[in-house]
């Protein structure tokens, strides 16, 4: 049986802890739709565990294949099978490690790149589309209550949020 939401006092929940909750759901359904129709924008090339890793690749630079698997909670021979299918795609690329030769860095290819970049511009452009029909001000404060509830979230604070939808450690 569900329990029921605790306010933040810890008691039962209240009529405006949970209008704030609702609204919150709300909020999220919205962006996450805007990041469902993004990642459509190229699921005829990748799914999306493999978006993941090259978004991964894109908000970390280059990782080890051990890397990949710790940084997205996965088996490390999954994690391979992924990274060996996006390179035959032309997606990744293996070079040498900068920091130890004998170790081999995964790095995100042009093409791999523009999927990436697909993905984002696609996600900005419908999260600017939004926000144009708010005045300044309220634009402020909801970048404002975003960054709170972000940091809240623990989630890192990035230049653009890449890991919407993929959390790097869920």
């Amino acid at each position: 049986m569900n329990s029921p939401a605790r306010s933040p006092s810890g008691g039962r929940s209240n009529k405006k802890f949970d209008r704030q909750v609702d609204a919150v759901m709300s909020a999220s359904r919205a962006l996450v739709g805007i990041a469902a129709a993004s990642v459509a924008e190229v699921e005829d090339r990748v799914s999306i565990p493999h978006l993941r890793i090259l978004v991964l690749m894109g908000t970390r630079g280059p990782l080890t294949l051990a890397g990949v698997a710790d940084e997205l909670g996965v088996d490390p021979s999954g994690a391979s099978r992924a990274v060996d299918k996006l390179m035959k795609a032309g997606l990744l690329d293996r070079r040498d490690s900068p920091e130890d030769r004998r170790k081999l860095a995964l790095t995100l290819t042009p093409d791999g790149a523009a999927v990436v970049h697909t993905v984002m511009d696609h996600r900005r452009d419908a999260i600017a589309a939004v926000l144009s029909r708010l005045s300044t001000g309220q634009r402020d404060e909801l970048a404002a209550a975003f960054g709170v509830f972000a940091e809240a979230a623990g989630e890192p604070a990035t230049e653009d949020a890449l890991t919407l939808l993929w959390p790097i450690h869920p």
